[in-house]
């Protein structure tokens, strides 16, 4: 379905190209096709990965069918709850209706019933080919069916206004987004329409006519010219998105008022760089050579692929489309010449047809890789329920049911980027150079600050010594002054001496004169007056004289004792200055010469390591050359095995018959039945396998015999036991077996190992294999006339394991489908054990319930309309209205409507209405009326409001 509306032109502009063909790197890197399981798995370095061996993976296209709503023309045209389609979505099957008596059923990967969200078909449908696009693979999303089915809004619902209406377009962008790295990945999308056989650009309208051009040696197709935009982000996609579906061509028909005239093409182009190391070692700097060695072992691997979302116009008949005449009858030949074109390419690969007419359309050449190539494929068809359309539906079936027969052969595209890795190596060079240059630059500055140290040293030592030499001439000079003071001391003292030498005759003259004065007392008084005033007056200063004289003994002693230590200390000095100047001129000489050696030993390091990463530089270099010789040798060697591959493929086939041959013969042993072969429904194995395994169980049923399956049924041993009631319930579950288990004893058998059994694998089984037989209506009265019914409810009572009451509610659910069984299945207490496995609360047991009881409350209301029953409903006894009317709203969609459809067809029996009011279920009813998600619903509880007075009468 076309937007309504788009963005600016101006704001489309092409960002960034991506290149398609291989070699996208322009010759700088290696390209090389390597096939994969769908998990890549890790390596140990880039180059192992580079050297592993090539091998295909042969993956069938998967294919899936939505059936759309009944609209109101549905409704009106057709009648209440009438369709030409029959949907069994737990076994994953389909019938289509041509009549009341005639019928087809169908087997598809997954069915979705019109409630289906579309998060869930995205899931289930394209995002496992999302995941292995994200890992390097190829892959293709498409939507086929007839007009106005539903395929625009399955894949291109942009989902504005309720994001859980998101189609598949946005919902796959947004997880590659999420899972790509900004900062060495990228997205890019190229958006086309096919118009009139014309391939159009919708991000640049004015590109028309755009060519398609085919390597003729991978096959691999590219549009040159598109217009190819490289995404910012998911709202980047939504704006580029929303431009586009405004230029996409659309008419008002009358099967679809906004019906695409045009096959939408959406490209993602995908590059991701496998990282070994950490994404920042790039700009680190690489300190040594061991690790500019380590870094150069690491090969960049680049992963590419493209994933194609194709949304085709809907398929037509011109009478019934209205599409008469003018511009829309052209746009309508034009459209089914192309999906015919599809429909023969289809039907010659699903039948192995040498000759494949790609060439006979656009869309065929462009849908090349999808069907029958090396891209990952999944195709959703959509059908309508209206049997006004039941050849259109009819067509749709077929074509895909013809192309789950087509296998592709999925392969990885890895690109070995040598031009990056010589970037990153010469990168790692320069860093290294400007390394060695920058340590030489620091050495070279230290060796300048030891020698300005050293000088500084040196003029420090000089100025101690003239320092030294002053003290020493200033020593020099006290002590000569001092020599000389001691020598005026001496004379001073000599001279003192003489004087007291004469001071001692004159007292001796004196004390002679004393003497003879004083034998002239007598005679003269005055002479002895003065005589004893000179003789007192010469005493004094002989005192005077005598205690000077021992001044100058003591002094003179004094200037001896300091002269012998200004001696010692004169001598001293000149003894610690010598020592002190040798010691310090010693030391600075050592000094020196360590700091010369040093520098001298670390410039000639220096020189050596120089010499020697110029020398390993001029290895990388050669070691470059090499790689380049191993590219060229590598790409003769993937052409000679692009010839081996052909070869391979023969031998494939006889591969595949040894392999069945091994075992059907490992099957045949007691030990080993079932061993590996047996896979029921929901096992969790993966779901692409389940086809293979089912063609081994039928080669297990041709081989071993029906009959010695079932006596292994009976055997002692209980793994035997186990395996061989698993492959009578995955018979079982095909129609054409059915009537051959129960002819053989199988029904009866199963019934007594149910009995019997007391181990809950056993009853969980047979109790699947009961519900594969029920779907069957001419079994159904057999396992109820043989107590089926009952023993079924004797395990639901006893077992709490939520597995094995699904079965058991499965089976019950069955038998509840048949209306002439009601009454023998409540005798037996079927429906009481069916609601009473409510207890688990398990969503699946839940959702068995519910169905059991829609099946139970239609076909009830269905025989009472019908006149073939009449009375209260047997549902009413054993608690199943309680339930339907306090049932929460936490289940899932579909067992809500189950519930809802089986209380509406409850409210349409009379007998009914006074049980429904007391239980409070008025209200339920109301809401039912208001809130259901189904029309159809919302319609019988109006009716069955509107019909009975005591309902008006409660509402009001």
């Amino acid at each position: 379905m076309a937007s309504a509306g788009g963005g600016p032109r101006g704001s489309v502009r092409p960002e960034r190209h991506v290149q398609t063909g291989r070699g996208g790197n322009g010759g700088s890197s290696s390209t090389r096709t390597k096939s994969a399981p769908p998990k890549r798995p890790s390596s140990s370095s880039a180059k192992s990965s580079v050297d592993s061996d090539n091998a295909a993976d042969a993956i069938r296209v998967r294919v899936a069918v939505r059936l759309r709503p009944k609209n109101n023309e549905d409704f009106i045209e057709d009648g209440d709850f009438t369709s030409c389609v029959e949907l069994q979505p737990e076994a994953k099957k389909l019938r289509l209706k041509k009549n009341n008596w005639s019928s087809e059923l169908y087997k598809f990967d997954e069915v979705f019933t019109e409630g289906a969200s579309q998060r869930r078909i995205y899931e289930a449908v394209a995002k496992p080919v999302v995941e292995s696009v994200l890992e390097g693979y190829n892959g293709t999303v498409m939507a086929y069916g007839q007009t106005g089915t539903g395929k625009t809004y399955t894949m291109g619902r942009l989902g504005k206004d309720d994001p859980s209406e998101r189609g598949i377009m946005v919902r796959a962008l947004e997880d590659i987004l999420a899972s790509i790295s900004s900062l060495t990945d990228y997205v890019a999308i190229s958006y086309l329409q096919l118009y009139l056989e014309s391939l159009q650009d919708l991000l640049a309208p004015d590109k028309v006519n755009i060519p398609i051009v085919e390597d003729p040696k991978s096959g691999d197709v590219s549009l040159p010219g598109a217009a190819v935009v490289e995404l910012r982000d998911i709202d980047h996609f939504n704006e580029l998105l929303q431009f586009g579906e405004a230029n996409r061509y659309a008419a008002n028909t009358k099967l679809n008022t906004e019906s695409s005239r045009s096959h939408a093409i959406l490209v993602v182009h995908v590059q991701r760089s496998v990282k070994v190391k950490d994404e920042n070692e790039g700009a680190s700097v690489v300190s040594s050579m061991d690790d500019l060695l380590a870094a150069s072992n690491h090969v960049p691997i680049v992963l590419k692929s493209k994933l194609l979302i194709v949304d085709l116009a809907g398929s037509e008949r011109i009478d019934k489309s209205g599409s008469v005449e003018g511009p829309m009858l052209e746009e309508a030949k034009f459209i089914n010449l192309s999906l015919t074109s599809l429909g023969k390419c289809i039907n010659a690969l699903a039948e192995n047809s040498p000759y494949i007419p790609t060439r006979d359309s656009k869309l065929t050449r462009l849908l090349r890789d999808s069907f029958g190539g090396t891209a990952r494929t999944s195709l959703i068809i959509t059908i309508g329920p209206s049997a006004r359309y039941y050849s259109e539906t009819s067509s749709t079936i077929l074509f895909g049911q013809r192309a789950m027969k087509i296998v592709n052969t999925v392969k990885l595209k890895e690109e070995v980027d040598y031009e990056s890795l010589y970037k990153k190596l010469e990168c790692q060079v320069d860093s290294l150079t400007s390394e060695l240059e920058r340590i030489q630059k620091i050495r070279q500055d230290e060796k300048a600050k030891i020698e300005r140290k050293l000088r500084k040293q040196e003029e420090s030592l000089a100025e101690t010594k003239m320092t030294f030499t002053t003290k020493c001439e200033n020593l020099e000079k006290e002590n000569d002054c001092m020599t000389m003071e001691i020598k005026k001391l001496m004379e001073e003292l000599n001279d003192e001496r003489d004087q007291n030498k004469i001071l001692s005759g004159r007292i001796v003259e004196m004390e002679m004169s004393l003497s003879q004065n004083k034998q002239q007392q007598l005679e003269n008084s005055t002479y002895k007056k003065a005589l004893s005033d000179s003789t007192q007056m010469y005493e004094d200063r002989i005192k005077a004289l005598l205690e000077q004289v021992e001044k100058e003994q003591a002094r003179c002693a004094y200037l001896e004792l300091e002269m012998h230590g200004a001696r010692q200390v004169v001598a001293s000095n000149e003894n610690s200055s010598k020592m002190q100047e040798n010691s310090k001129v010693n030391e600075l000489q050592k000094e020196l010469r360590k700091l010369k050696e040093e520098s001298r030993n670390e410039i000639q390091h220096l020189e050596a390591k120089n010499s020697e990463l110029l020398s390993e530089k001029d290895l990388i270099y050669e070691e470059l050359k090499s790689m380049q010789e191993k590219v060229m040798q590598e790409a003769k060697h993937r052409r000679s095995l692009e010839d081996e591959i052909l070869k391979l493929k023969k031998v494939l086939s006889e591969n595949s018959a040894v392999q069945l041959e091994r075992g059907t013969s490992m099957l045949r042993t007691t030990s080993g039945v079932g061993g590996g072969a047996i896979y029921l429904p929901r096992t969790g194995k993966s779901r692409d396998t389940i086809p293979n395994q089912k063609d081994t169980i039928s080669k297990i049923f041709e081989e071993v015999g029906l009959s010695n399956i079932l006596a292994l049924l009976k055997s002692e041993d209980l793994d035997v036991q186990i395996h061989a009631v698993k492959v009578v319930a995955n018979l079982a579950a095909e129609d054409i077996n059915q009537e051959r288990i129960v002819e053989e004893g199988g029904l009866d058998a199963l019934l007594s190992l149910l009995e019997t059994s007391e181990n809950t694998t056993i009853h969980r089984v047979t109790a699947g294999a009961l519900a594969n037989l029920a779907m069957n209506g001419s079994n159904q009265g057999l396992i109820m006339n043989k107590g089926g019914a009952r023993l079924l409810a004797n395990v639901a009572n006893k077992n709490d394991d939520p597995q094995t009451l699904r079965m058991v509610a499965g089976a019950i659910a069955n038998l509840c489908g048949n209306e002439k069984l009601h009454v023998k299945l409540k005798e037996d207490g079927g429906i009481k054990a069916l609601v009473g496995m409510v207890r688990s609360g398990h969503a699946d047991v839940i959702a068995q319930i519910a169905r059991g009881i829609a099946n139970f409350a239609k076909c009830e209301s269905r025989a009472i309309s019908q006149g073939h029953r009449k009375g209260r409903s047997l549902l009413m006894d054993d608690g199943a209205l309680k339930w339907m009317v306090t049932s929460p709203t936490t289940f899932s969609a579909s067992t809500r409507r189950h519930i809802e459809l089986a209380f509406c067809h409850l409210s349409q029996n009379e007998e009914n209405t006074r049980d429904i009011i007391t239980s409070g279920g008025i209200k339920e009813l109301v809401r039912i009326s208001q809130e259901s998600t189904r029309d159809d619903i919302r319609i019988l509880a109006k009716k069955a409001l509107n019909s009975n007075p005591a309902f008006l009468r409660e509402i009001q």
